[in-house]
């Protein structure tokens, strides 16, 4: 999946623990009723989002991932968490291609359409 939107916030690196890291984003879709989405990226993703800063139109690659939780009173709650793994520039122009596609050879109309010629095809 993708969120397009422009850059609201981003935020510094978090060390959740010695073996975990985050770094939040919040992208501000542009709709007829904007949203507001906060982005995760963890471990080594987190990098990802150095070159980038407030007010960029970007294209966000997002997974959806939820999870299950039951407190200790046996209620079970739902998470769910949007985290990226890919930001690029939106509206950025597609490289050209390095050759010249090919084109279509043109050929002249048939004018005879009407004869009957032999059919020499098996079905």
């Amino acid at each position: 999946m993708e969120v397009t939107g422009k850059i609201k916030v981003v935020n510094p690196e978090q060390q959740i623990s010695a073996a975990f890291k985050k770094r939040e984003l919040v992208v501000t879709t542009e709709e007829q009723y904007p949203q507001h989405i906060m982005i995760e990226f963890t471990q080594d993703k987190c990098d990802l989002l150095n070159n980038y800063s407030v007010g960029e139109t970007v294209k966000v690659g997002i997974n959806l991932r939820g999870r299950e939780w039951v407190s200790p009173q046996g209620e079970t709650k739902y998470f769910n968490s949007v985290q990226g793994w890919r930001i690029e520039k939106a509206g950025a122009e597609p490289q050209a291609p390095s050759a010249p596609m090919p084109t279509a050879q043109t050929f002249a109309p048939a004018t005879n359409l009407n004869e009957d010629e032999p059919d020499d095809l098996p079905f």
